[in-house]
């Protein structure tokens, strides 16, 4: 994927994420990620960075990347990185502007000099808050599947 050649295409939109068990707050986030700009690109997390950072995933990698692909706001779905450093595949993407979701811990200050330092002028962006009903979390929705798994006493 050239990153120049997409440039031609509109803004370029990043965003990451786990995408285990898509959910309405993947579909929220995702939709509007795509109203800021004109190309939106996702970094599936690599199940050893799930690992790492959260749980075991649920569906592998390669599974989770196929499923992001299919859904409608995204333009273009990769693989992330197994580096720590998740700026390494921002340089390679050079996009105008990344969106954090509401659940996602990254320090905005943090991100925004480390893309500075990196040569980008990435403008970095965080949905405050989902619609106005709670949506679930992937986490709650792992958390009702045991309890409505667990043998009654």
């Amino acid at each position: 994927m050239g990153s120049d050649n997409l440039k031609k295409k509109g803004k370029l939109v990043l965003v990451g994420g786990t995408f285990d068990l898509i959910h309405p707050g993947h579909i929220f986030f995702l939709d509007n990620a795509k109203k800021v700009g004109d190309v939106l690109i996702v970094i599936v997390a690599r199940d050893t960075t799930v690992k790492k950072l959260k749980r075991a995933p649920v569906i592998p990698e390669n599974q989770r990347l196929d499923v992001v692909s299919a859904l409608k706001p995204v333009d273009f779905a990769i693989l992330g990185k197994e580096k720590e450093d998740f700026t390494e595949i921002v340089k390679e993407i050079k996009p105008d502007i990344i969106v954090l979701g509401p659940n996602q811990i990254h320090d905005i200050s943090e991100l925004k000099e480390k893309l500075q330092k990196s040569g980008l002028k990435t403008e970095v962006i965080k949905l405050d808050k989902f619609k106005k009903n709670t949506l679930c979390s992937t986490k709650q929705i792992i958390k009702k599947i045991k309890e409505s798994n667990a043998p009654e006493q």
